[in-house]
């Protein structure tokens, strides 16, 4: 029986929706020499309001790791979210794959939108871009959050056994998932308490819908990520930082986040929400979304309500997010 129907599709079409009605408009940037970036941007930029940038890490694309959190911060900040390059609808021709040259486009891109002074927000490989940003752009960024982000990680790392995985092709294989097996493998290593029993043709449909473009670049970027890396040569960045990790992360273990709080000294803030995993914006999405408030405005206003969170549970069968 031909396909019909996608829940995948269906939710992606929800994610634009709601980032239409929250007062955004998606654009495509042309950078010049074969790279276009994508970006949900303000339909109406307020110069009276700082700008949040929300940058994604591996996974599903920009809307489905943010959506959530869309409406704690649209009151308060201008806010863009960007694709990186070879997710969502961002790419490129050209060969770099560091996520020193994922930093250049997407400052690059905010220039474009006439925005040189921002906060940001990156989730796993979300933050190694965010990280670079605050090196080669100091004056450009305010304040910095770090979700899962394992900037401190050494090629060594990988030898001795820190990680889930053994070597580049298993964490690869995990990170983008082919299969419904490897995908359930994927949860597992992101989520504490992972959903069980997801039909293979719910996880099918997923894959087909966010996982299958840009494979090989993305292998790429995930090979330059570990490429050579020892914490030495890793640049301190001085923007005032809030470090967030899961206790229980299983991609980037919690012995990282001591080691970037240690690196980076009385400029950063780690908290560590407990029973989480990787996927702490999704996890824990209210305590995740409280330390934020905290962190870039204040500790007063409310999070989400119970229905609110109930809703976003119905739909953890696809958000996927991030990993490295």
């Amino acid at each position: 029986m031909a396909k019909c129907f996608s829940f995948a599709a269906s939710r992606d079409w929800w994610y634009r929706y709601s980032f239409t009605s929250a007062g955004l408009r998606s654009v495509l940037t042309d950078l010049g020499e074969g790279t276009v970036m994508h970006c949900w941007v303000p339909k109406c930029h307020r110069q009276t309001k700082p700008n949040l940038v929300l940058v994604h890490g591996f996974g599903a694309n920009a809307m489905w790791q943010y959506g959530y959190l869309l409406r704690h911060f649209i009151q308060r900040f201008n806010i863009y979210v960007p694709d990186l390059l070879f997710f969502g609808r961002s790419f490129t021709t050209r060969p770099e794959r560091t996520e020193a040259f994922q930093a250049e486009c997407v400052m690059k891109m905010m220039e474009t939108h006439g925005v040189r002074k921002m906060n940001l927000v990156g989730v796993s490989y979300g933050g190694f871009v965010g990280y670079n940003m605050a090196v080669q752009f100091p004056e450009a960024m305010e304040r910095l959050v770090l979700c899962c982000t394992g900037v401190c990680l050494e090629e060594k790392d990988m030898e001795q056994s820190l990680f889930a995985v053994s070597d580049l092709e298993e964490a690869a294989s995990t990170l983008m998932p082919q299969t419904p097996e490897k995908l359930r493998e994927l949860m597992k290593l992101s989520f504490v308490k992972p959903v069980k029993g997801v039909p293979n043709y719910f996880l099918t449909d997923f894959i087909d819908v966010m996982c299958t473009d840009h494979v090989e670049e993305k292998r790429e970027l995930l090979q330059m990520i570990l490429k050579d890396r020892k914490l030495i040569n890793l640049p301190k960045i001085t923007q005032p930082t809030l470090i967030v990790w899961g206790d229980q992360d299983q991609i980037f273990p919690i012995e990282l986040a001591y080691r970037l709080e240690r690196h980076l000294g009385e400029n950063a803030k780690l908290v560590v929400i407990k029973n989480t995993g990787h996927a702490v914006n999704l996890e824990k999405p209210g305590e995740f979304a409280k330390h934020l408030k905290s962190f870039l405005i204040d500790s007063s206003q409310p999070v989400a309500s119970k229905d609110d969170l109930e809703v976003e549970k119905v739909w953890i069968y696809f958000i996927l997010l991030k990993v490295t």
